[in-house]
């Protein structure tokens, strides 16, 4: 995979989009479904418990797309040093990422709506897929955009989900 420069210069950016690498995770997923022998996992909660997450998964992407126009920045992931202010309020005092959390809560969701629990070895390859091929690229370019203050919020917010406090890179 090549990268590109970010236009703002401050970042390479990668040219594989977020929700390009949900719908290949989601696409591996049902691949790994559909070839796997068996019945898979027919609970009668599992449905209700997979719209449940899909539901938490929606709202973490929105109030993560709110926070950014509220705030007046940009939600473009190619541009990330064209970002004008750095949102800590709302979600994001929880997750650095609240709209990549979305994305991988919606595939926990479709793993549970697939009944084939093997489908979630997905998510962990999700995960350092966003990590290095999306993630690390937006951090340098909020890192030189705005410094010490990123430094502080990341130093006390996850990168994926967690409470304020409990720094993160992992998930």
């Amino acid at each position: 995979m090549r990268e590109e420069p970010d236009p703002g210069g401050a970042a390479p950016n990668p040219r594989i989009l977020p929700l390009v690498q949900v719908f290949c995770a989601a696409a591996a997923m049902g691949l790994l479904a559909a070839v796997l022998p068996g019945e898979g996992w027919r609970h009668p909660l599992r449905l209700p418990l997979a719209f449940l997450i899909l539901a938490a998964g929606f709202t973490c992407a929105f109030l993560g797309v709110r926070a950014f126009r509220r705030a007046g920045t940009t939600v473009d992931p190619r541009q990330p040093s064209a970002a004008s202010t750095l949102v800590t309020r709302g979600i994001y005092r929880f997750s650095r990422n609240p709209m990549y959390l979305g994305f991988l809560l919606a595939l926990g969701s479709w793993a549970l709506f697939l009944g084939r629990l093997e489908s979630l070895l997905v998510l962990p390859l999700f995960i350092l897929s966003m990590n290095r091929l999306q993630i690390r690229a937006e951090e340098r370019a909020l890192r030189a955009r705005f410094g010490r203050e990123w430094e502080r919020w990341a130093a006390r917010v996850p990168r994926w989900f967690g409470w304020p406090g409990g720094r993160g890179e992992g998930p």
